[in-house]
């Protein structure tokens, strides 16, 4: 059992997603709806059954760890699961720990993370309108996320914005957000809208701002330099030349990412879902449970549904209608 984990297109899966709770104090019009039935507490993986799930990973060559949501610093005791996953760190065999959150409990937990051994954190913000930003998150607050950003910084944490690229809504944005990042000395990534969640084909299809039409953009007033760097995750760089910055696009719409997927995701229930767009996934949970002494059953499990991971995607949007739709909300895989 001490041997690596590769998928059937020999691609080795050394990066877990692991979303610690569907729960969220936002409600981002393209993760989910306003008014969601969040899963009953039985249903979610303790923190402790968290702990042996991720550290079983690690022990099968798993490098990455990356703690999502819904938004994951809401998760009562999570200070408990982050500082367990400290000692992987400090033995070596976990290279990274961080997370993506929205950003607005940071000003609480901003240096409890940097003691437990984040480095990075990816924040979602989409605009840096302040009445925008309340319709996007519906219940979110644009103040809270700046204080928390700034209590990242002064932690010490290196800070990513994260982009969704919406036309018709961020679009006259796109200088003044990426001028913003540079003068406080933070990485962006812009991301295609994916065709998850209730949210009807018309609405998705006026959302879908392609990446390529906002790199042109761009283009037009930066020299966009080609990158070969990695993080170990879908997103391709530039470099501005301009400014020096550093600019990501993850863009699982107009330039299928799959050839180097080297990850899985855990859902906060224990299902693990290979591809973020398919709906196969295995169910962990049970051979946890079911084996509270051993961890063979697990590993097994989790090596059988490795064998099972897809080449890739099939994401895709037309002038009439999206395909590869999923139906689950991108708060239930993990952002």
């Amino acid at each position: 059992m001490t041997q690596p984990l590769i998928d059937p297109f020999a691609r080795p899966i050394s990066y877990l997603r692991v979303s610690v709770t569907d729960r969220c104090d936002f409600r981002c019009v393209y993760c989910m709806s306003e008014n969601m039935t969040f899963l009953p507490k039985k249903e979610l993986l303790t923190l402790e059954e968290l702990d042996r799930m991720c550290s079983t990973f690690i022990g099968l060559g798993v490098e990455k760890l990356r703690i999502t949501g819904g938004e994951p610093l809401v998760r009562k005791g999570i200070m408990t699961f982050f500082n367990a996953m400290t000692r992987h760190l400090d033995s070596g065999a976990l290279k990274e720990l961080t997370l993506t959150t929205n950003g607005s409990q940071l000003v609480r937990f901003a240096d409890d993370l940097y003691a437990a051994g984040v480095r990075r954190v990816n924040i979602s913000l989409d605009t840096l309108d302040e009445k925008k930003f309340a319709d996007i998150t519906r219940w979110g607050r644009l103040p809270q996320v700046l204080k928390g950003i700034e209590a990242a910084k002064k932690a010490g944490l290196r800070v990513k914005i994260n982009v969704v690229a919406l036309k018709g809504f961020n679009e006259d944005e796109l200088f003044s957000i990426t001028e913003w990042c540079k003068a406080e000395d933070m990485d962006l990534t812009f991301i295609e809208v994916m065709p998850m969640g209730d949210i009807g084909n018309e609405d998705r299809l006026d959302q879908y701002w392609p990446l390529k039409d906002l790199r042109n953009t761009l283009a037009e007033r930066y020299t966009l330099a080609e990158l070969s760097h990695r993080t170990g995750g879908p997103a391709r760089y530039v470099r501005l030349e301009e400014t020096g910055q550093q600019i990501g696009f993850i863009t699982p719409l107009t330039h299928n990412f799959c050839e180097s997927c080297n990850r899985v995701r855990l859902t906060c229930t224990g299902e693990l879902f290979m591809c973020l767009g398919q709906e196969d996934n295995a169910d962990l949970r049970a051979a946890l449970r079911d084996s509270p002494d051993s961890n063979t059953p697990l590993e097994e499990a989790i090596r059988a549904a490795i064998a099972l991971k897809p080449k890739g995607h099939d994401f895709d949007y037309d002038r009439q209608s999206v395909a590869g739709k999923m139906t689950r909300h991108m708060s239930h895989t993990g952002g």
